[in-house]
């Protein structure tokens, strides 16, 4: 029989009644509503975790919203923490605007009385009603309890602990700070069953992780799903049936948690600080925020600095599209006409990074050729070059660009050729002397692949050798560095074109002297020394490990401090060493490089765990290093101390050359005709040139290579002692000359291997591979230089070897 009360909802059911607005906390009952003119009208969880009702998103806007209730929360000043809306994308009026649960079991919220901006679609026989319990789950329910409708099944742009994220959940960031509307990234599972996340733009969209530039068993992921489920519990453990996981920095401790997908592209986990006063990130997927695609639109730069933050750049010769919104980008300040392509030419902009949109990938292509493809393609906008692996091979690759997006600055090892016109090219060039507002020859380098099919290009053009007489100016162009980044301390602004343009090609930072001590702790960890200074071991302010040089004697060191910087600012390639800036402050000369987390070469060489692969693989990278340095930069780099001490090793024992204080610039037309003032290098890795005063070329590092090689081989130092005296003493003579005797009495006895190998190996090695390394040694370290093959060559005759 029915009861009086049962009687009375039933009679609800049937409207929704602005006399019937409710402000009960406990729910919602069918034919009641929640009114937008009454800050009373809200649902609260049973605990006092979560409230529900309308929040303001803007001048007479609302949106209806479920929001934390700590930290304090006044939906007036509009700062309480939205964990999900039902209409972020279409606001409703201040006025007799309401939620209605209809006695149809609809919930539907009218936009001033009459228009449907948002409903659940539900329908019930039985009452319904609606209430928010301390997850943060709104729930619709009949009266039998059954389920209809939840939030945690629609979410925004934020995932609650516990609750599900499956193939038909997504999370949306928004739009910007303080704009709710739906923005341009994405957290899914895609049609691989890997979680994703995307920029969805306007225009354009790609996926940036994981990385697109790896497979996904290389990131960690599984395709090998279906349930494509994800989860986030309580203590801070989020893992995903893609094999992707992680804990919280916090991990175990009891508190108010979300992950959210932050409107600038990264997904956050917040976790709630014990004095409930504020969020903390406790886990985060970007650490260097320009990874996001799309952060700062077309043609523009992301530059990321721990100080900073993360800014953006339109490229030379563009402006800014709209300037409230990065999103939308540059555009072109010039025209290109595809019949006028002798009016177009290449600026460089150092270790830029224009990632998709490719034309094409062209590997084993030089950069004359790469330029000239990407002339003669009337949409190219410029071209990506690089030395890298792609499909497990190794080698140049040129990537031709119909697109210039998700543009940044990382620790990329190639560079960007910008096509512009002519004009804009000389006007960077002819700024790098006359105006130290703006440098360029030092980060955007001048390309001249003019091929014009209808006319001869002129010889000794006067503009082409001002621009090689600017790029041989290294001390000009470190002081146009120094003094550009004392003009951007006193503007601390991007208001001039040059400046933004200098942010965004500049690849390292004057640190101060106090920022370094403290990093150092005092210089207290030394972790090596050389004849030029001392290097000790730091902690950076934004956590990064990093290896201070310190000068012995600044003023004496001081040409090795300014020819070390200048060199290594222009260049990038996975084996050599990378600089993140220096210190010139005063009598102080300081460099600071990328930490290596296993030392030199010199030290791997005394420790049994440098087996025979891994000796072999840095054979092979520091060929690679040395072959960039000779024959793919711009202009010819003499290292000049070529040696194991130099050579560091990092986390996957591969090699980066190190030390560039004794390098020796050379333009690549005088490689041939160099003059040096004096002698330079370590001695037992000195080619015969250096003492007999010949000119010094590329092939003096080709001689210093090969007796590293050895030294790889035989585990012995230039400067130990070698058996073979009958009475069994140490026998004077040189590394070299000792491998070509153990090579000439092959032929007469089978122990000379085993004589010769290094005993630390313990016999384990590859014998071909052994005999290649000491064959292409020999070549490199012939007394006539001419006989010595080129570190291209090297690299070729390494390669052969491994292949077979």
């Amino acid at each position: 029989m029915a009861t009086p009360s049962m009687l009375l909802v039933s009679l609800l059911a049937f409207f929704c009644s602005p006399l019937l607005s409710s402000s009960s906390s406990d729910g919602l009952w069918a034919g009641s509503s929640l009114s937008v003119e009454k800050t009373g009208d809200v649902l609260t969880s049973s605990g006092g975790i979560f409230s529900a009702g309308f929040h303001p998103v803007g001048v007479n806007a609302y949106s209806f919203a479920i929001w934390f209730n700590t930290p304090s929360c006044r939906a007036v000043a509009n700062n309480c923490t939205i964990v999900w809306m039902a209409n972020r994308d279409e606001p409703v009026n201040g006025r007799r605007t309401r939620l209605c649960l209809l006695k149809s079991g609809n919930l539907v919220l009218k936009d001033a009385g009459q228009i449907h901006v948002w409903e659940t679609k539900t329908v019930s026989k039985s009452v319904t009603n609606l209430t928010l319990d301390d997850g943060g789950n709104l729930i619709l329910r009949d009266l039998q309890g059954h389920i209809l409708w939840q939030s945690y099944h629609s979410p925004t742009d934020t995932l609650l602990p516990l609750q599900p994220f499956n193939e038909n959940s997504k999370l949306i960031s928004s739009r910007s700070q303080g704009n709710y509307s739906s923005g341009y990234f994405q957290l899914y599972f895609s049609a691989d069953n890997v979680l994703c996340l995307m920029y969805k733009g306007p225009e354009y969209s790609s996926v940036y992780w994981p990385s697109p530039a790896r497979l996904r068993w290389e990131a960690g992921r599984s395709t090998y799903n279906n349930s494509k489920i994800a989860v986030l519990d309580s203590l801070g453990n989020f893992s995903s049936t893609d094999n992707f996981s992680f804990l919280s920095a916090d991990y175990g401790s009891k508190v108010s948690r979300m992950l959210k997908m932050d409107f600038d592209g990264n997904i956050r986990l917040y976790s709630l600080k014990e004095d409930g006063e504020s969020w903390v990130v406790s886990w985060q997927a970007f650490p260097q925020p320009c990874k996001v695609h799309g952060c700062c639109g077309p043609n523009s730069v992301c530059i990321y600095t721990p100080n900073l933050g993360r800014k953006c750049y339109c490229i030379p010769g563009y402006k800014m599209k709209n300037h409230s919104d990065w999103s939308l980008g540059c555009e072109p300040e010039f025209h290109l006409s595809c019949n006028q392509t002798e009016q177009v030419g290449f600026l460089k902009l150092r270790h830029v990074e224009f990632y998709g949109y490719d034309f094409g990938m062209y590997p084993n292509v030089n950069l004359k050729d790469c330029a000239k493809m990407c002339w003669q393609m009337c949409d190219c906008k410029g071209f990506q070059f690089r030395f890298g692996k792609a499909h497990q091979s190794a080698g140049l690759y040129c990537y031709l660009k119909s697109q210039l997006l998700n543009g940044q600055r990382p620790n990329f090892g190639g560079d960007f050729y910008l096509k512009v016109p002519k004009a804009i090219v000389t006007f960077y060039s002819s700024t790098t002397v006359e105006d130290s507002k703006l440098q360029c020859s030092n980060e955007v380098q001048t390309l001249e692949p003019m091929y014009s099919t209808s006319s001869k290009r002129r010889e000794n053009d006067p503009l082409d050798f001002a621009r090689w007489a600017a790029c041989a100016a290294g001390g000009i162009e470190f002081l146009a560095i120094f003094l550009v980044w004392c003009f951007m301390i006193r503007t601390h602004g991007d208001s001039s074109a040059k400046a933004s343009h200098l942010l965004a090609t500049t690849g390292f930072r004057n640190f101060t002297y106090a920022e370094l001590k403290k990093a150092t702790n005092s210089f207290s960890q030394e972790i090596g020394r050389g004849a030029g200074g001392m290097v000790f071991k730091a902690t950076l302010s934004d956590g990064r490990v990093a290896a201070i040089k310190r000068l012995v004697d600044a003023y004496q060191g001081e040409a090795e401090f300014l020819a070390e910087v200048n060199t290594i600012g222009k260049l990038n390639h996975m084996n050599l060493i990378t600089m993140w800036g220096y210190c010139a402050e005063g009598k102080h000369r300081l460099l600071v490089y990328e930490y290596m987390e296993h030392g030199s070469l010199a030290e791997n060489l005394s420790f049994k765990a440098l087996d025979w692969k891994k000796r072999l693989d840095i054979a092979v990278g520091t060929a690679r290093g040395l072959a960039y340095l000779h024959e793919e930069c711009l202009e010819w780099v003499l290292h000049c101390d070529i040696k194991p001490h130099n050579i560091l090793i990092d986390s996957n024992f591969q090699p980066k050359v190190s030390d560039f204080g004794l390098s020796w610039m050379l333009n690549r037309g005088d490689v041939k005709h160099s003059q040096v003032s004096r002698i330079r290098g370590t001695r037992g890795y000195m080619a015969p040139e250096w003492v007999s005063n010949l000119p010094i070329t590329s092939k003096v590092d080709v001689y210093s290579y090969g007796v590293v090689l050895l030294e790889l081989v035989t585990g012995r130092s230039p400067g130990m002692g070698f058996p073979g005296t009958d009475d069994g003493s140490p026998k004077e003579q040189t590394l070299v000359v000792w491998v070509r005797e153990q090579m000439a009495s092959a032929r007469e006895t089978e122990t000379w291997k085993h004589e010769m190998i290094d005993p630390k190996l313990e016999g384990i090695y590859d014998e071909a591979e052994m005999l290649n390394l000491v064959s292409v040694a020999l070549q490199c370290v012939a007394e006539d230089k001419d006989a010595r093959p080129t570190m291209g060559e090297v690299v070729e005759m390494l390669i052969r070897s491994e292949s077979h």
